[in-house]
């Protein structure tokens, strides 16, 4: 019995020297080739070697390999126009993948003007990875100063993708604030780096949308350097005014109300004839809508243009002003002077009483055209100077009350046709000026998105 047990122990000692045997050997081979035969990935000899799984890509190289890459896509692209035939051109680029990104994007912006392009320029910019970033380009030149009507974004493939190990996460603007809207528009932002490291050459582009989400204006500035952990002031410029461009509530108005006065106006709309009562309480009514922080002013005309009450927010003791207005019997055989009119609204909208915060509007009542002594054609005179109000970024809305109103003339005096409107009668004119009190401000909450993008995070190439 006990020399079976010692045969048993004797078979199992040959076994583990023989798999020792072979493991050595195996272990010993393996190295020799390893030594004479194995290749390192290399990552920069544009050969498949290594544990690469693309030619420098994958495995130990820091590259990423393109398969294995999500391609970014163009969510939106707008051109902004900051004088004639120039726009600031802005573009949402999606990067969907976690920790893929690029540090040199290429790209072409085309600015079309029914469907033919009319400038481009191409540019690189970084793609930080997992959100959607903007691209912008400033000051683009139409040839012709033609004006534009869509706008398309070109991405190229990118040649390289490279780990990042932070995203748009790392900075947050804790505080903005628009100033000067109407006249030097200024948005100054806190941006802070949540991060426990500092980041180098920081582009920064702010966004303004409307209520409906649609992008109306965008800057850029840079910054140099935050350290971790901090907050740094920044501010983004336009060169002209974007009171009329942004249309929030956050912007206030200042509105100066035209009123017709002259004889005719007691004679519109209806059989009996309305006297101007009723359009007296209309506009009154709408004086009493507007916000708290709007400024009123009104300008009454016949024969003669003048100011009633200047630029205030004591919009109550305005409207009770409007609805106290009379037409002077005088004026039953005088004459609409709606050029001296749309004048003397301009000079108080640009009066030391207009708040540079605000935008400009003037919305003008009238039942004709405008009328003079003598041979001056007046309807071209008012047509000009309602052009130049609206060259000077002041908002023209134009009510034509009476059933025999010219709508030509109330067509082309308004800044835009939308900014026309026609009253029968006097009882359609609360309804009008509900209208256009929506019109000044939108209803919804303006979003500014102020987004930043660095390659500081991005992982080196070694």
């Amino acid at each position: 019995m006990a020399s079976k047990a010692f045969r048993t122990w004797a078979i199992i000692r040959r076994i583990q020297y023989g798999v020792g045997f072979l493991f050595f050997w195996g272990l010993l081979g393996t190295l020799i080739f390893f030594v004479n035969f194995h290749q390192p990935a290399n990552c920069f000899d544009l050969s498949l070697n290594g544990d690469e799984t693309g030619v420098d890509c994958g495995g130990a190289c820091v590259r990423i390999c393109e398969a294995d890459v999500l391609p970014p896509r163009v969510v939106w692209a707008e051109s902004f126009e900051i004088k004639n035939g120039q726009y600031n051109t802005v573009a949402y680029v999606e990067n969907p993948n976690q920790t893929a990104a690029t540090p040199a994007l290429k790209y072409t912006f085309e600015l079309l003007n029914n469907g033919i392009v009319v400038a481009s320029r191409s540019g690189t910019t970084v793609l930080p990875p997992n959100s959607v970033y903007p691209i912008f380009e400033g000051r683009i030149q139409t040839d012709s100063n033609e004006s534009v009507t869509d706008t398309n974004l070109i991405i190229e493939e990118a040649d390289l993708w490279i780990p990042a190990s932070i995203g748009r996460d790392q900075f947050k603007s804790v505080d903005i604030n628009l100033t000067g809207a109407d006249t030097k528009p200024v948005l100054k932002v806190v941006v802070e780096n949540t991060e426990l490291q500092s980041a180098e050459n920081i582009e920064v582009v702010a966004t303004v949308f409307n209520e409906v989400g649609t992008p109306v204006t965008a800057s850029q500035t840079f910054i140099e350097h935050i350290e971790a952990r901090s907050t740094k002031n920044i501010v983004f410029t336009w060169p002209n005014s974007i009171a009329k461009t942004v249309r929030s509530c956050i912007i206030p108005t200042d509105v100066v109300v035209a009123v017709d006065l002259s004889g005719s106006m007691n004679n519109d709309g209806g059989d009996p004839p309305q006297p101007v009562t009723d359009a007296l309480k209309a506009a009154g009514k709408f004086i009493n809508s507007l916000k708290e922080n709007d400024q009123v002013s009104v300008v009454t005309f016949a024969t003669r243009a003048a100011v009633v009450t200047e630029l205030n927010s004591i919009h109550g003791a305005v409207a009770n002003a409007v609805t106290a207005l009379e037409i002077d019997l005088v004026e039953e055989t005088g004459y609409t002077n709606t050029v001296e009119a749309l004048l003397v609204a301009q000079d108080e909208l640009n009066s030391e009483r207009h708040n540079v915060d605000a935008r400009r509007v003037l919305v003008l009542l009238t039942d004709g055209l405008p009328t003079a002594s003598g041979d001056k054609d007046v309807v071209t005179l008012a047509e000009a100077a309602a052009a130049a109000l609206s060259a000077d970024n002041i908002e023209v809305y134009a009510i034509g009350l009476g059933q025999n109103v010219d709508s030509k003339f109330i067509n082309k005096i308004a800044s835009k046709q939308k900014n026309a409107y026609f009253a029968p009668t006097g009882a359609d004119l609360s309804t009008i000026y509900s209208e256009i009190t929506s019109s000044l401000c939108e209803s919804g909450p303006t979003k500014i998105d102020v987004i930043a993008k660095t390659k500081t995070n991005f992982a080196p190439l070694r």
